[in-house]
């Protein structure tokens, strides 16, 4: 059963970090990909929805150490709310405003967005007990 008192604070945000290596790389060849049939914004909002499911997963089993449940996967993507705008806001300022261009903006905007979103999954992968204190390896608790 995986547990998530087996992993402490500092090593969820390397692994979280780890996961949104993959999801950025992810969310990026959407992007890409979609930007040749869809305007900008859309190629977007597709490419980050498609990732953000896949980051669901890969955080409640590698991060968090949680089972995922219907209740987290509905839920998570309000952890991603702030994300998602501070990214669509950051890629408009880049393109519209800066003229800077659409291939690397997600990128760029992407950076003020990484700090709030692990602090938004963490809260709604983990029970409250175990997300207010780095907790110790050698008392694991079974998630239900």
């Amino acid at each position: 059963m995986l547990t998530a008192r087996s992993r402490p604070i500092p090593r969820q945000v390397v692994v979280f970090a780890l996961v949104g290596v993959i999801n950025t790389m992810t969310y990026y060849g959407l992007y890409l990909l979609f930007l040749t049939c869809f305007p900008y914004l859309l190629a977007h909002v597709l490419a980050f929805g498609l990732s953000m499911i896949g980051s669901f997963f890969l955080n409640a089993r590698f991060t968090y150490r949680t089972r995922p449940t219907w209740r987290k996967f509905l839920l998570f993507p309000l952890t991603n709310a702030t994300n998602f705008l501070l990214m669509t806001v950051g890629v408009y300022v880049i393109v519209d405003v800066l003229r800077a261009g659409n291939r690397f903006a997600p990128l760029l905007a992407s950076a003020a967005a990484i700090p709030v979103t692990f602090v938004l999954s963490r809260t709604i992968m983990l029970p409250k007990g175990e997300r207010d204190h780095a907790l110790p390896a050698q008392e694991p608790t079974t998630i239900p």
